[in-house]
């Protein structure tokens, strides 16, 4: 009988101990497995079974006091209404009403300690009065910078110095499955933040036929009313996108959120910083994404790229050697899968830039350089021609000859129009003569900007006035 118990007793402390070494190995020593695929080419994957969320606190807390709540004012006119008989009588004012105020709201996010806020265009689209406050509750008055509706992404600026910010990250570093946090203010509950995971990359949507920049990062952190133009931050508390739109049947979340990645809102940005305006580059193709079926009837080789279906003649891919039927699959040595992708890739450009390109013909890869042109340029059909160049808020075009003789000067380029921008700050005024710039003697207006490119920290601007004053400007790029 003994004998028995003390077998048993050896039994239950082996398997004690060997229960607390798996337990103890499990929980404590190496926390990822490999799984290997013997079929085919062997695959590895580490997958953690740590058991734990990653810690958002740190993004959160870093993040949140540089996305902002924006209130909108717009005022329309009242409606003009026939007078009666009682306006002949006892002058109640002719029938007009009283203007109409609305109310919207929105987000925005800080990306400059002076005061610059990025948001959606259809935030403050028809804005008579712009209002952002802080994390902390400190109001400023806005000043619109500028928008561009194609990609909905819209500039503000407020008076105001050492205003926290969030660092720009890298969207196209974004993979699926990542954590990302969505930061704004929906039904004006300033300051929310909800978390998700990266779902889809380069999602477009339907529109009107309205000329769009489309690609979406498609996430299921929760949106709603309000959050259009906060933030999207990865767990390094870094902004990878600017939430923009929903798809619900009811208005509200309902699983879906799309966000523009910031690697297109930066370009727009720094454009509408530098020119008042985007510069918009364009390759000059008509696009389709390649199904299994249009592999079939164009009989393709591959469904990897995007097929060419029209090339617009004299545009920047016709004088590359960009043919009807050829299949897109690389810009800039980086593969395109999708016409969204190309779009993005293209509007990280402006005119003038020159991109690599490669494409397939009957099974063939062909490596092409494109240089890109305006999309105004296009539109109009002056591809070979652009006389003018708008450079940081002012048009430039060829200075007259008759006035160029009237001041003695050999060349110059006159600064037809002005806008908001760095020229404006910088107190240059309309018809302003450029003669030259950092001590270059200009002749048109691409030696303008051909010059501005290649300068690092400032651009020394010296010209003349039409009365024959003679000013130097400094503008900081």
């Amino acid at each position: 009988m003994k004998k028995y118990l003390l077998v048993a007793l050896c039994a239950i402390l082996v398997g004690g101990a060997t229960s607390y070494l798996v337990v103890n190995s499990v929980l404590n020593g190496d926390k990822s497995t490999t799984y290997t695929y013997s079929e085919g080419v062997p695959q590895v994957k580490n997958v953690s079974f740590s058991g734990e969320y990653p810690d958002f606190t740190y993004a959160a807390e870093s993040s949140v006091q540089a996305v902002v709540f924006v209130k909108v004012i717009k005022r329309s006119e009242g409606n003009q209404m026939p007078p009666s008989i009682f306006d002949y009588f006892f002058g109640f004012g002719g029938g007009q009403s009283a203007p109409r105020e609305q109310v919207g709201s929105g987000s925005g996010v800080i990306i400059t300690q002076d005061g610059y806020i990025v948001t959606n265009n259809h935030v403050v689209a028809g804005a008579s009065e712009i209002e952002v406050t802080m994390d902390n509750n400190k109001t400023f008055k806005a000043d619109l910078i500028g928008a561009d509706p194609a990609t909905d992404v819209a500039l503000l600026k407020v008076d105001a110095e050492n205003l926290p910010t969030i660092p720009y990250g890298d969207s196209d570093k974004l993979r699926l499955g990542e954590w990302v946090l969505a930061i704004g203010s929906p039904y004006g509950l300033n300051s929310t933040i909800t978390a998700g995971i990266v779902s889809a990359k380069g999602r477009t949507m339907a529109n009107n036929g309205e000329f769009k920049i489309e690609s979406f990062i498609q996430t299921d952190a929760a949106v709603n009313p309000g959050n259009s133009g906060g933030a999207l931050v990865n767990i390094k508390g870094e902004l990878v996108g600017i939430n923009t739109a929903i798809i619900s049947n009811t208005g509200s979340y309902a699983g879906y959120s799309f966000a523009v990645p910031v690697n297109i809102v930066r370009k727009i940005v720094a454009d509408l910083m530098d020119f008042g305006k985007v510069q918009r580059a364009m390759l000059g193709i008509s696009m389709q994404d390649i199904t299994d079926a249009l592999k079939k009837e164009k009989e393709l080789t591959t469904l990897e790229g995007v097929y060419v279906a029209e090339v617009v003649k004299g545009g920047a891919a016709d004088k590359a050697g960009v043919k009807a039927g050829d299949v897109l699959i690389a810009i800039e040595g980086e593969p395109v899968k999708k016409g969204s992708s190309v779009q993005e890739k293209i509007n990280r450009y402006r005119p003038g830039d020159k991109v690599s390109l490669v494409v397939l013909r009957k099974g063939k890869e062909h490596k092409l350089e494109a240089t890109l042109i305006g999309k105004d340029a296009q539109d109009m059909g002056t591809v070979a021609s652009q006389e003018k160049i708008n450079l940081f808020g002012a048009e430039l075009v060829p200075a007259p000859k008759n006035l160029l003789e009237k001041l003695g000067l050999k060349s110059g380029v006159q600064v037809s129009s002005i806008e908001k921008g760095k020229m404006k700050e910088a107190g240059i005024k309309q018809d302003f003569i450029i003669t030259f710039v950092n001590n270059s003697m200009v002749t048109n207006p691409a030696d303008v900007a051909a010059i501005v490119k290649k300068a690092k920290r400032s651009v020394l601007v010296e010209g003349v006035y039409p009365d024959g004053s003679v000013f130097y400007y400094a503008i900081g790029l």
